[in-house]
Formats: structure tokens, sequence, C-alpha cells
């Protein structure tokens, strides 16, 4: 019986009947209505806020969160599944669903309120509120701990001053989760659109990730009244936790963009014809793509193992963050080989090699970049930072 090229070591079978449901559920999503028009998207540097709805309807934002928050009580595997089939279309839509559940759903969740569960979790599980997440900023990047932005104390309320940079979702986000310094360490605020003082400005000339929004955060004294405050978590370990559950969706996102560069070169390597026979004929071709087919089966069973851990709470963050530097990097090199075979024809968005190669700068460098997560691995072994 002939092997799936896209599963060699058959990965779906170790899934739950839920879990492939859930899968063959955004697959189709993907396949019918991204697709279709990513590309258009991409050339035009728009966000196709009309899936929003969709996304919604189809349950996936918040989809771990418990139902009474408008979650859908989905497990690990079924969170990264959902992100491996999104980024099979595009980086920026599994961007915008991971900003949404594990940037902004998750603190409010973790760290927030009854009443802010409440008050925000449902709206934003059905769509209707867009969240962004404000922790970068232009002079920080991977030091968060070297934040200027501040929150005072004003009476029952607070002073907000400073700026957020690289904000997906920024410019359009009815609500931002801002992390700032306080006389009492980082904590937490939830600012809504609106509010005297807190501007958005959208960050164009991008070449990666055109389409999503990105954009940059200013907060001039905007006062915030202390309802607004996660009050549950105080300290690096409130944004920190959040950049863990989104780096393990971003461990299986970039999974689907391999496997939609390796589908493409296999098709084209097949129809091309040079010096009077198939591409997929030399060797050299062969060789390139099996061994883009190895690596995809490694991060496959990396990310399946990684979310059985974390289904069982046991889940570490050096493991999430070697997963991540592992399948960003394996779909970096993947993307780019893929043009390569695609030849001039892999320049052009009208294949789909070159569009995630650009994405992928952006993924491997967000929310860790690869050395970071590197330096992560070698304090873990070692038992010396080298930060």
């Amino acid at each position: 019986m002939a092997l799936d090229p896209y599963d060699l070591f058959d990965v779906r079978s170790l899934l739950s009947e839920e879990e492939r449901a859930v899968q063959e559920s955004v697959a189709r999503f993907t396949n019918e209505r991204v697709l279709p028009i990513i590309g258009d998207a991409f050339d035009q540097a728009r966000f196709p806020s009309e899936l929003v709805p969709e996304i919604a309807a189809l349950g996936l934002l918040g989809a771990t969160l418990p139902g009474e928050y408008g979650g859908g009580d989905m497990g690990a595997v079924s969170y990264g599944l959902i992100c491996q089939e999104l980024e099979r279309g595009d980086s920026g839509l599994r961007s915008f669903v991971s900003v949404q559940s594990s940037l902004c759903m998750y603190p409010i969740y973790a760290y927030g309120s009854e009443e802010q569960r409440r008050q925000w979790l449902p709206a934003m599980a059905r769509g209707e509120l867009i969240g962004c997440f404000g922790l970068t900023e232009a002079h920080g990047g991977s030091d968060p701990a070297s934040m200027k932005t501040r929150a005072v104390r004003d009476g029952s309320d607070w002073r907000i001053n400073g700026s957020k940079m690289w904000i997906t979702s920024g410019p359009v986000a009815d609500l931002a989760i801002v992390w700032a310094q306080t006389e009492d360490g980082i904590q937490g605020f939830v600012l809504e659109k609106g509010m005297p003082g807190f501007t958005t400005q959208e960050i164009k000339h991008k070449m990666s990730l055109r389409a999503s929004l990105t954009g940059a955060l200013f907060f001039d004294d905007v006062r915030v009244p202390d309802s607004h405050r996660l009050p549950n978590v105080k300290g690096l370990k409130g944004p920190l936790g959040c950049l863990t559950q989104a780096r393990f969706g971003i461990s299986w996102g970039p999974i689907g963009s391999a496997i939609a560069c390796l589908d493409e070169a296999l098709g084209y390597a097949k129809e091309r014809v040079l010096f009077g026979r198939p591409l997929a004929a030399t060797q050299s071709a062969q060789i390139k793509l099996a061994d883009m087919a190895r690596r995809i089966t490694m991060a496959q069973l990396l990310a399946l193992q990684l979310g059985r851990l974390k289904e069982a709470g046991q889940v570490q963050p050096q493991q999430v963050s070697l997963a991540k530097w592992n399948n960003c990097r394996m779909a970096i090199d993947i993307a780019r080989e893929c043009r390569d075979l695609l030849g001039g024809a892999g320049i052009t968005t009208e294949h789909v090699a070159i569009r995630h190669a650009l994405n992928l700068e952006s993924v491997i460098t967000y929310e860790g970049t690869e050395t970071v997560h590197q330096l992560v691995i070698g304090r873990e072994l070692t038992g010396i930072n080298a930060f």
C-alpha cells in the first residue's frame, strides 16, 4: 500500500476520532475558503477579515478554553492541528488565531477575574471583539524585562505611558493585553479601543506576513480602571506563560507551510520536463524531495509528542522552545528549497513557496528568535545562562 507522502509515519493513525474530525474540518475550510483568495490578499497586503466570522463559527478562537466562556473544550493536539491546517493556507491567518486565542483570550482566562472572563471571552470567541498582545517594544525585542512602558497608580485607576511595536492585529484590535512595569513588578492590563491617549499605527511596507495586520501601540497618559488589571499574576511569568501557549501552536503551524510547499514542488517536478525527462526523474530532485519528507515527518512526531505532554500537564517551556526552533527551521529551509526547485516560477505569488518562505522569516523570528530558543536549550544542558 502506498504511503501518504505528507504523512510517511501515519501520524494520523495516532490521532483520536475527534482530532481527525477537527483536522478535516479546518483543512476543508483552508482548501475552500483560504487558498482561493490568500495569494491576492498577500499581494495586496490585505488581511482577509471576511474570514473571521467563519473562523469563529468553526470554534477556532479560544479552542482549548472551557465552553462556559465560549471556548471549544478541545485538547492541545486539536489546537495544534488547527494551527497546522491554517498555516498550510498562510502564516498570517494562523497568527491571527494564535494571537486571539493564546495571547489574548488565554491571559484573561488564566490571569483574569471571573468578571473579566465573562465580560470579554464569549465575545472574543464569537469574533466580535478582536484582541492584540502588547509586550514587544522597539528596543526590547528578546529582552522583555527591559520594557519601558510604565503603569502608575492614580487613585483607584492607573496611568499608562509608553509604546509597543510589531503587534499582530494591533491596527484593528478592540482590546489590547498590555504589559507594563509597575512599582510592584510587571503587570497586565486590558486596554480598550477609544480610551483617551491610546492610539495605534499600522506598520506598512512589510515583505512578510502581508496578509496580516501589524501595528504599533502608543499610550499617552491612558487612564485605565483597576478593574481592567489582570489580578492573578505579577512579573515576567505572566507574559512568558502566554508566549509558551502561543509557541506551542507555532510548533505545529510551520508543518502546514512545509507540506504546502512540498505538495507544490512534487507536482511541479513531475510535470516540468528538462533535458528530455521530468525534473522528478533526476537524482538531485528526488534527494531534495525525500529530505523534505524526512524533516516533515520528524517535525510531525515532535509536535505530536509535545501535544501529548501538554495534555498530560507535563510539558516544560524548554520542550516548547526545542519544538519551535526545530519546526520553524525545518519549514523555512523547505520553503526555500521548494522555491529553488520551481526555478524562475518560484518567485511569483502564483506559487506558494515564496509566500511561505517570506512569511516564515517572521515566524522564525517572533515569539523567540531561533537564537533565543537555542540558548534556552543550551542553558538546560549546561546549567549556565549565556543570554
